[in-house]
């Protein structure tokens, strides 16, 4: 799902993306100047590796996710938000997003049931 950022107003612009066995549904607003907040929840299951004994397990996922898109450089200072990210072209995939927030639950250490017991 691709979405021009220039068409985001304060009205919210919900969206819902699906893979596999992964949700990822929430909305996207009009904040302030060239910035747009993204507000959302990843859940469902992912498959990843268990840091302690290296076996694939399905991971649990319920996580809130919210940061601002900034459509063009973030260049404010003063009272600067930290969570932005660029797009450089007016739009922003959403499918990246998710694949995004995935794979940086997935880098976080993550243990098996087997091993969360030892």
């Amino acid at each position: 799902m691709n979405v021009t950022l220039r068409k985001v107003g304060k009205t919210p612009l919900d969206f819902e993306v699906k893979s596999d066995e992964i949700t990822f549904k929430g909305y996207l607003q009009y904040y302030a100047d060239k910035l747009i907040l993204l507000k959302a929840k990843l859940s469902g299951k992912i498959t990843t590796n268990c840091d302690v004994c290296a076996e694939e397990f399905m991971l649990n996922v319920d996580e809130d996710i919210e940061f601002f898109i900034s459509d063009g450089i973030y260049e404010k200072e003063e009272d600067s938000i930290l969570d932005v990210v660029e797009s450089f072209d007016s739009t922003i995939e959403i499918e990246e997003i998710m694949n995004s927030e995935t794979e940086l639950i997935k880098s976080d250490y993550n243990s098996c049931k087997n091993c969360k017991t030892e």
